[in-house]
């Protein structure tokens, strides 16, 4: 039977992406992580990572082992958290794993109506650029996850993970507020055939979404500036450089006389934020979903940042 604290060392050694990495996060000594990973690789007769100059790379079989060792290590973590809160100790802090957007507008409310309620817990917040973070949460690094899927883009393995809807994030149209099509008249697609857009590189979810919008469209796309940031974004759109399709739940928290927005007419996309957690969440995970989707009613229920707007 393979051994719990050498796999343990793994799970480590994949987060961090390196040993020095995982020696500081276990507080063990680089030379012992190296010990315990060889270990691990005689038990199972075979190499587990490559290293290289910047760090370590998992093998294919290190890859499919650090899934099975992440679940392992959650039950165990969550075995003895269990056990300590019927000792009656004090519980462990609680840590969320979040993206940039998220971390703006649904996490703050969220985070301090848990704490008026419970002062004596600590919070920990981890930013995570989706979908990076499902392995943390089943090794129980974190205890909730909050992440998304733009449209087009396929939703990774839960890993034996419970993954709920929290809120759909409608994708709105931003343009310079000196753009021609900035007021009036039904606006799609194919009428911004010429225009310069401002979007993610290649791969990065929001591209995916805008590449497949314009096959849809039957039209081709000219990205000029490339960034994953959406205050980046709003900003070269304000110096009239581009157009971009924003999230609303960023547009909240803007006001510019500068900015246009814009409905798609025909196409309404928008990104789904999910919560990702164990299938049985300790109750204060339970709390903290609450105050999420508490978070997430208010945005909805509120009315959304519309500078300069225009249906």
């Amino acid at each position: 039977m393979l051994d719990a604290g050498r796999l343990a060392v793994l799970v480590e050694i994949a987060h961090a992406g390196s040993i020095a990495g995982a020696a500081e996060r276990l507080s063990f000594t680089p030379s012992a992580v190296s010990q315990q990973l060889s270990k691990l690789e005689r038990d199972l007769g075979c190499q587990l990572v490559q290293r290289h100059p910047r760090g370590v790379r998992l093998t294919p079989i290190g890859r499919m082992l650090v899934t099975h060792a992440e679940t392992v290590v959650g039950e165990l973590r969550t075995a003895e958290q269990s056990v300590r809160a019927m000792l009656g100790e004090a519980p462990a802090p609680l840590a969320l794993g979040t993206f940039a957007s998220a971390g703006q507008s649904l996490v703050p409310q969220a985070l301090a109506g848990f704490r008026r309620n419970h002062p004596s817990v600590a919070l920990r917040l981890l930013d995570l650029e989706p979908p990076d973070g499902y392995g943390l949460v089943s090794s129980a690094d974190l205890d909730l996850l909050i992440t998304h899927r733009y449209p087009g883009v396929p939703l990774p393995d839960p890993r034996g993970l419970q993954r709920r809807l929290l809120a759909s994030d409608p994708l709105r149209l931003v343009l310079p507020a000196s753009h021609p099509k900035a007021r009036g008249g039904r606006l799609t697609l194919d009428r911004l055939s010429g225009d310069e857009w401002i979007s993610g590189s290649s791969g990065v979810p929001n591209r995916v979404c805008l590449e497949q919008l314009a096959r849809s469209a039957g039209i081709g796309l000219h990205v000029a500036f490339e960034t994953k940031d959406y205050q980046v974004t709003l900003a070269l759109i304000e110096a009239g450089l581009g157009i971009a399709l924003v999230p609303a739940t960023v547009l909240r928290q803007v006001s510019s006389p500068r900015l246009a927005v814009r409905d798609l007419h025909g196409s309404r996309p928008a990104r789904d934020i999910y919560l990702v957690h164990h299938k049985r969440p300790a109750a204060l995970v339970a709390e903290m979903i609450a105050e999420l989707r508490g978070a997430a009613d208010a945005i909805r229920g509120g009315a959304a940042g519309r500078p300069g707007s225009a249906g």
